[in-house]
C-alpha cells in the first residue's frame, strides 16, 4: 500500500457543495481506499491505496464517486504523501527570508505546467504578493490575506490551463504530521 493525500477544491465554502468529513471518509472506503483520515472541513484526506493505481486514476475515482453521491463536480488533486516533505523543504520563500508562516501558501497543480505557460505566468507581478512555480506546485508569499490576493486558483488555472487548489502553510504542515503517523 502507498500513502497519498487528496485535496478537494471548493467544498464546504460558504455553505456550498457541502460534504461532511465522515461521509467523505466513507466514500473513500467504498472506493477501496484504506485508513482515510481527514483534516479540517475543507477536503484534505490522507489515505492508502494499492500500488498498482496511478494518480490520475485515483483522482478520477474520487471525483466520479463525489459526483455520483453528492451530485456536483469537485476538482481533486492527489499526491503521494512523501511529496509533502519535499514541498516543506523546497519553499523558496523560507530559504532566504524569515517570513511569517501565516503568509505562506501552496497552490497544487494537477499536472506539470508546460514551460511556455510558466514563462507567461512568471511575467505577471502582483507585488507585494509573490509566487514561484516549482514543478507542479506554486509557492505563494502573501502581504495580506489570501482572499485579498490576485494569486488565486482561477488566475493560475486560466493562465496554465490546469486544475489547482491552494492550501495554507499550516494545513500543509498538519497534513505532513498526519501522514507521518
Amino acid at each position: 500500500m502507498e500513502k497519498y493525500f487528496a485535496i478537494l477544491r471548493g467544498i464546504n465554502v460558504g455553505g456550498h457543495r457541502k460534504i461532511l468529513m465522515k461521509d467523505l471518509k466513507i466514500l473513500f472506503k467504498k472506493q477501496g481506499f484504506k485508513n482515510a483520515v481527514s483534516y479540517i472541513q475543507s477536503g484534505n484526506v490522507i489515505f492508502e491505496a494499492k500500488y498498482e493505481k496511478n494518480i490520475p486514476e485515483i483522482e478520477n475515482t474520487i471525483s466520479s464517486a463525489i459526483k455520483k453521491q453528492f451530485g456536483f463536480d469537485v476538482p481533486v488533486i492527489v499526491r503521494k504523501t512523501k511529496e509533502l516533505k519535499m514541498i516543506l523543504n523546497s519553499n523558496p520563500f523560507l530559504k532566504n527570508d524569515n517570513h511569517d508562516a501565516e503568509k505562506l501558501a501552496v497552490t497544487f497543480l494537477n499536472k506539470f505546467p508546460d514551460k511556455e505557460s510558466v514563462k507567461l505566468v512568471e511575467q505577471f507581478d502582483f507585488s507585494p504578493d509573490k509566487f514561484k512555480i516549482v514543478d507542479n506546485n506554486i509557492f505563494i508569499l502573501l502581504a495580506g490575506k489570501y482572499s485579498d490576493s490576485k494569486l488565486t486558483n482561477q488566475f493560475f488555472e486560466n493562465k496554465l490551463k490546469l486544475k489547482s487548489t491552494t492550501r495554507n502553510w499550516k494545513t500543509i504542515n498538519k497534513l505532513f504530521e498526519i501522514a507521518e503517523k
